[in-house]
């Protein structure tokens, strides 16, 4: 199966966006974590949506967790072509 078939496939799709939120959420503990030495969110977010940052934060988050999940699935379809 070519590359091409993979963008066609809805389960490929579905793992982009189940681990591209995953990466997000992960992402944003470990961070919190070592930022703020425990869960503060309203702090966390507060900081990183301050002085109109909102879309940056939120578009950077986006655009991490898709091309996570993108690599991510494109890398376990492919393999599990390879097996088959």
């Amino acid at each position: 199966m070519k590359a091409k078939a993979f963008l066609k496939m809805k389960a490929f799709w579905k793992s982009v966006l189940w681990l591209g939120l995953a990466f997000i959420l992960i992402y944003n503990f470990i961070t919190m974590m070592f930022d703020y030495g425990g869960f503060h969110f309203a702090q966390f977010f507060q900081d990183r949506t301050e002085n109109g940052n909102w879309l940056r934060f939120v578009l950077a988050q986006l655009m991490g967790g898709f091309l996570y999940g993108f690599i991510l699935a494109f890398g376990q379809f492919h393999v599990k072509q390879k097996k088959s």
